[in-house]
């Protein structure tokens, strides 16, 4: 570990000319401002209207602020980047940006399977809901999402730190476990059977989300009320579960078993878990649900009075 912190990795996913660069930067630049306007916006709205304050929305502003972490440790040395001449991380900084990234995609998943519970139950079992779902039931619930989180992380983070490292350069444009893992000149065994077991664990939860979704389809058919209920609260949460497993699934394979070619395609791909969920969810979230809809409209008309009035 001591010899390892004064190392600095070379990250060569950012080979373009200063023109294309410039014109990345302002792209991510304004990714990025709007990734934090709709998450701030979605979290303010719940955290100050108190007839948001049921489990739906507290665990749907977790979702968002999990996706602020994940989106900031990608954007922020993404930015400095594009307008340096040298790409380059220390070794601290890289198992930092591992850290909260790993944070995001575990906590993301965890997240999203207490979300499908909750589903679950309030059209399942809407009479015993209240019961069930109780503030006690929620703060563990949430509790659990971060303590499993932060497990989960804190472990590959472990045993990357016990490696030591023969090469520097990293194909990316940002620190990921498996690329890391692939600079080691150590025995990598342990690293790769924990990046197995963690593949696996999140399809056990994607697997329990989907068979929650038939259970909810099939109570969902009996009347008209469920079916809106369903369409208007789940669709959205299926959605954000599509999007991310995909994401997240197809870097964790493509890295693996995937081949060195057309590396800015894979380089962007491998980028869209932390880009496209942050700054979809909250929209799918925020047109889908009327509650947050209706607060958010009455927000701006509330600031803007002159075009309640025109209208």
């Amino acid at each position: 570990m001591n010899e390892n912190v004064n190392i600095v990795f070379v990250l060569q996913g950012l080979n373009d000319s200063v023109t294309n660069r410039q014109i990345y930067f302002a792209f991510a630049l304004m990714s990025y401002l709007v990734t934090i306007l709709v998450n701030l916006t979605l979290i303010l709205t719940v955290c100050l209207d108190k007839a948001l304050h049921q489990p739906m929305y507290i665990f749907m502003c977790n979702l968002c602020f999990t996706g602020l972490c994940g989106a900031s440790s990608f954007y922020l040395k993404l930015l400095l980047d594009l307008l340096a001449d040298g790409h380059i991380i220390t070794y601290t900084g890289c198992l930092t940006q591992m850290f909260f990234t790993y944070i995001y995609i575990f906590s993301q998943f965890t997240s999203l399977t207490v979300m499908a519970y909750d589903r679950y139950l309030a059209i399942c079992q809407p009479l015993r809901y209240w019961a069930l779902m109780t503030g006690q039931k929620v703060a563990l619930l949430l509790l659990l999402t971060w303590f499993l989180s932060l497990l989960e992380t804190a472990i590959g983070i472990l045993l990357i730190v016990r490696l030591s490292f023969c090469s520097h350069r990293m194909a990316r444009i940002f620190c990921t476990s498996w690329e890391v893992v692939k600079l080691s000149c150590s025995d990598t065994t342990a690293n790769n059977l924990y990046g197995i077991v963690i593949i696996i664990l999140q399809i056990v939860q994607i697997m329990i989300i989907l068979v929650s979704y038939m259970h909810l389809v099939r109570s969902a058919a009996r009347s008209r009320t469920d079916r809106r209920k369903f369409v208007q609260t789940c669709s959205p949460h299926l959605a954000s579960l599509l999007v991310f497993s995909f994401s997240v699934l197809f870097d964790s394979f493509y890295s693996r078993y995937g081949g060195s070619s057309m590396a800015a395609l894979q380089n962007a791909l491998s980028a869209e878990f932390l880009v496209v969920p942050p700054i979809v969810n909250p929209i799918i979230y925020g047109m889908n649900l009327h509650q947050i809809r209706t607060r958010i409209r009455l927000w701006f008309t509330i600031e803007n009075p002159q075009i309640s009035l025109s209208k």
